[in-house]
């Protein structure tokens, strides 16, 4: 049965109220008001220009190349650095729309591991700096990444098998005929070990850090067998890409020699990190072009880029003229060699970034000629993204 509604009576129009006029000392409140209201506009309007309209070139550069990334993107390590660079443009400019793409709508929580160790490194890395950058709140990025560094170490990836500890690809009885062998890539797991005792306070993590690098007193560490002082790092020669122990000459250390000092304040750490991008990018030691920068032998990777800034930051006095020199590296990819490269290193109609940034090709590598694919693209945004960072930072 259906209910009846019950009427409201109508009520008899009441006559309107006089308005009294306002006091002098109410009018000056009201004009004082707008006059604010008039101001956090104007202000919210200069934010807003410089965050999202900023004229900045590398801003803008780094958007170009991102709008290439995510047509490409893929949930994996090629993601995962592409994912590292926009952490680093995000935090310059504050723009939800690369936030929701990372967290919500592509949720770095579903990156897939892959196989070798430091594909997971990168996702895990990922997750930490979308922490960092997005105010250390976000537990569930944290919890997630930690989940799969213990995975790793529960697999008995992180191993002295080879007579030093180091992370490995595979554990020691996996019987898999990988033909990559140890390198600074897996020790990337070193970094996400001090991000993940930052976040936790979980001595373990920091525990594990420290005797991948230093030894466990009886077996030496990664700093023991590789570093020969000076910035020199000497591991297994090979091809870049499958069987060279240390690519980019031992740059990778960098990073992980920064991540240590961050936590621990030890002065060596810092040092090393030092020694290691100064002599990287000394034109005179071969490994970068003595006008623009760019490596001369290897992929212009991303990666690369990042793990000179990490050195950068934590010694910017020492490193004073490490943004000028990465600058020029980038704005000869950008202007193709500044319109003499025989190879595309910067595609217009794109903005696809060749992977090896040599103007006349010939690198080794990984990927090297391709150019605007998930793997070439999400280095090119990690670079760009890293270093527009730091130059807004100035």
């Amino acid at each position: 049965m259906a209910r009846s509604r019950k009427k409201s009576p109508r009520t008899q129009p009441q006559p309107k109220k006089q308005k009294k006029p306002l006091s002098r000392k109410e009018k000056v409140f009201l004009a004082a008001g707008f006059l604010l209201a008039v101001m956090a506009g104007l202000l919210y309007t200069a934010i807003s220009q410089y965050w999202f309209n900023p004229g900045d070139k590398w801003i803008d550069r780094t958007y170009a190349i991102a709008n290439q990334f995510h047509r490409v993107y893929s949930a994996g390590w090629e993601g995962a650095n592409g994912a590292i660079g926009e952490a680093y443009l995000y935090a310059v400019t504050g723009d939800t729309t690369i936030k929701n793409y990372h967290l919500v709508t592509h949720d770095l929580r579903k990156m897939i591991n892959g196989t070798w160790v430091d594909d997971r490194a990168w996702v895990c890395l990922a997750e930490m700096y979308w922490w960092h950058f997005t105010g250390r709140t976000n537990r569930d990025l944290v919890i997630d990444a930690a989940n799969r560094y213990l995975e790793a170490r529960a697999q008995g990836r992180l191993s002295s098998h080879e007579g030093f500890w180091s992370w490995y690809n595979w554990p020691p009885n996996a019987g898999v005929n990988d033909i990559c062998i140890t390198n600074t890539n897996m020790n990337h797991m070193i970094s996400v070990a001090c991000w993940l005792y930052e976040a936790t306070g979980d001595q373990r993590f920091l525990d594990d850090a420290l005797m991948v690098w230093n030894g466990d007193g009886t077996i030496p560490g990664v700093e023991a067998t590789f570093y020969r002082g000076n910035g020199v790092w000497e591991g297994k020669p090979g091809l870049a890409a499958f069987g060279k122990q240390l690519p980019w000459e031992g740059t990778g250390y960098c990073s992980i020699a920064a991540s240590l000092y961050r936590v621990t304040k030890e002065q060596k750490y810092k040092d090393i990190a030092v020694a290691t991008a100064r002599r990287i990018m000394d034109p005179a030691n071969g490994w970068v072009d003595s006008e623009d920068y760019y490596q001369i032998h290897m992929d212009g990777n991303g990666a690369f880029v990042h793990y000179l800034l990490d050195a950068y930051e934590i010694a910017p006095e020492e490193l004073a003229d490490l943004p000028g020199k990465i600058e020029k590296m980038l704005e000869h990819v950008w202007t193709n060699h500044h319109g003499e490269a025989t190879v595309v290193l910067h595609r217009d109609y794109d903005h696809g970034i060749r992977n090896g940034w040599n103007p006349n090709g010939g690198e080794d590598g990984y990927g090297v000629n391709e150019v605007g694919t998930v793997h070439a693209q999400s280095q090119a945004v990690r670079a760009f993204g890293v270093f527009t960072y730091f130059e807004n930072r100035k």
